[in-house]
């Protein structure tokens, strides 16, 4: 029996399991709400773990938003081995002694990669060049050259160096265990490969997981096990996982309008007046509800960007 999909507006943090590409879990978790309309915020390799913000519905208007916001991670560069992906699921390049390393060394490898930097994106990414993946081109064995871009690394520190102690001691591997916060744009994989070329060594990311993508600070998120477990007690116990619309609106600049410049705004009007920031901002009605996202102009003048549905049924 075909399934029926349902109008579901809100926001699921989703705990993404290893294994699984982005798409892979938003599908898997758009089933289980049975929700017509999904997309995520920000792709994480299937290697990766943690926080992958799902927009259900009307929530998909402001996923582009999200999608620049600043994020951050704990990782585990692998020292001593090179691979095609820049992680632990690629093919190994090459390997090469770790030399003997202090953590002053590594820190100012770190900081030397921190603030506004260079950086070029791995070969298999999810950048799109003629209108197609460069992973797509790389599997086909194609020369790849990724010209450099410049990204900003608010963060990247060393958590623990105990591993690396360790793996030159013969008992394990030697790793770095690394945090870092970062902007949009910015490959962890491309952070600890550079890293890796700085200690004169190579390196390659053998874990990694999200912590948290603004806005969502300190996330409550849902693991596709808690998820399955909640739907076998029926949709209402599942729906209560997800945060409103406005959860996820809390980067944006917010303006409050009346009832009657509501009515306008959702007729596709602009309202004048002296609303301020200028750019984008989050249009908000008296009672704080959401509808949507404007454009302040130097004017003062608001304008609708992208309302929500409702906001087209004001009374």
């Amino acid at each position: 029996m075909r399934k029926a999909f349902r109008k579901l507006d809100g926001i699921l943090l989703l705990d993404k399991p290893h294994g699984l590409s982005s798409n892979q879990a938003l599908q898997r978790v758009r089933h289980l709400f049975r929700a017509a309309k999904a997309g995520h915020t920000g792709s994480l390799d299937p290697l990766a773990t943690g926080l992958l913000p799902v927009c259900f519905g009307e929530a998909t208007k402001i996923a582009g938003g999200l999608l620049g916001a600043r994020k951050a991670y704990d990782t585990v560069a692998r020292l001593g081995q090179v691979t095609d992906t820049d992680d632990a699921e690629g093919r190994l390049l090459r390997e090469r002694p770790v030399p003997e390393l202090t953590v002053e060394r590594i820190d100012a490898a770190l900081a030397s990669l921190t603030g506004r930097i260079q950086q070029r994106p791995p070969i298999y990414s999810a950048l799109k060049r003629g209108g197609e993946p460069l992973y797509a081109r790389a599997r086909r064995g194609e020369e790849i050259e990724v010209e450099p871009r410049e990204v900003e690394v608010h963060r990247f520190e060393l958590r623990s160096a105990a591993d690396l102690l360790d793996g030159l001691s013969g008992a394990l591997p030697p790793q770095l265990r690394l945090h870092v916060e970062c902007g949009s744009g910015t490959y962890v994989r491309s952070l600890v490969r550079d890293l890796g070329e700085l200690l004169g060594c190579g390196a390659h990311v053998a874990e990694l997981r999200r912590l948290w993508v603004d806005p969502f600070r300190e996330p409550r998120m849902w693991t596709l096990e808690a998820l399955e477990a909640l739907a076998e007690r029926g949709e209402r116990s599942l729906d209560a996982c997800l945060l409103p619309v406005e959860a996820g609106m809390a980067s944006w600049p917010q303006v409050r309008v009346g009832a009657a410049e509501a009515r306008r705004l959702g007729q596709g009007q602009g309202v004048d007046g002296a609303f301020h920031p200028p750019g984008e901002v989050a249009v908000m009605d008296e009672e704080g509800r959401a509808l949507g996202l404007g454009e302040v102009g130097p004017d003062g003048r608001l304008r609708p960007r992208r309302l929500f549905a409702w906001a087209a049924v004001q009374p």
